[in-house]
């Protein structure tokens, strides 16, 4: 019997690095990009394309890019907050646009530049040209777990974002935890009412934050309630520049260690994923906080 398949989304070269002091060469984000395809992922976050003044390390956005190796079974995903961005993306030929709404007006005055009212007035124009320019689009609502600044988001909050992304065209929703608070009891709540709330042929996807030391396991309650598009940080760095006290991503190699012992086929070999966190460690001078990297292998 063929194992049921789980898509791991590596997200390192983007949220892993957008967050670090010291700036990442392009040379280095390629070299982390080509460990990642060789191990066997087939999505990745490369780049953002966000105001260079704010998220320096993403600055060369359009030199990633450019850069990355060409292969149709390889799809690069541009993350973007505005129509400049989404427009600057399709210009450096990005295919696939994540484009990010906040849950919480707190965050998204501090992370997309205003309310999350007025974030959306400019969503039917980014949709279409998204469309025009041959990308295909997905949304991320982060806080949706949790604000920083505004404390706990409503379920009612969470499901109307929801709603309002899925008026546009797009082929995926994510639920952020930008801030890692959410326990599995909150995973299982957000995605059933959000899963009830929109077209059932639109994708789910998780993104979990790892601060609290809860990502392990809301990734499974998040695959208990029929997710089957999980992000991960190699060896678990990153964290968002506006989330005060960020403190790392939850690590692909756990997730991919942890998913496959439990019968389900990624596509991903996890050495091959062991082997990409331990580039980028070297890469960042220090030991990344992904605990399966650092284990025996097992079996041996």
């Amino acid at each position: 019997m063929a194992k049921e398949k789980l898509e791991l989304v590596e997200v390192s070269p983007r949220d892993g690095l957008q967050n670090e002091p010291d700036i990442v060469s392009t040379e280095n984000k390629l070299a982390l990009i080509d460990h990642i395809v060789r191990a066997g992922f087939r999505r990745l976050e490369a780049a953002s394309f966000v105001n260079p003044k704010k998220v320096p390390q993403m600055a060369d956005g359009d030199a990633v890019f450019a850069g990355v190796p060409k292969r149709d079974d390889v799809t690069y995903i541009a993350l973007a907050l505005n129509l400049r961005g989404v427009e600057r993306a399709l210009a450096a030929g990005a295919k696939e646009i994540n484009y990010v709404f906040c849950a919480s007006d707190g965050f998204s005055i501090r992370n997309n530049g205003g309310t999350v009212e007025e974030t959306f007035a400019v969503w039917p124009d980014v949709a279409a040209t998204a469309k025009a320019g041959g990308a295909r689009l997905s949304a991320t609502i982060s806080t949706a777990f949790g604000c920083p600044f505004d404390g706990e988001v409503a379920l009612s909050r969470v499901v109307e974002v929801a709603e309002r992304c899925v008026a546009q065209d797009i082929f995926e929703l994510a639920l952020a935890d930008t801030i890692g608070v959410g326990a599995p009891s909150d995973v299982h709540e957000r995605f059933r009412a959000v899963k009830a709330a929109i077209p059932a042929d639109i994708q789910l996807r998780a993104h979990f934050h790892n601060t609290r030391n809860t990502a392990l396991a809301n990734a499974v309650a998040a695959v208990e309630e029929g997710v089957r598009v999980l992000d991960g940080s190699l060896g678990g760095i990153g964290g968002c520049p506006f989330a005060p006290g960020a403190a790392g991503n939850v690590p692909t190699e756990d997730l991919l260690y942890m998913f496959t012992r439990m019968g389900f086929d990624t596509g991903v070999d996890l050495d091959g994923a062991i082997a990409a966190a331990h580039f980028i460690g070297g890469v960042l001078g220090r030991t990344t906080p992904g605990m399966v990297s650092r284990a025996p292998k097992w079996p041996a």
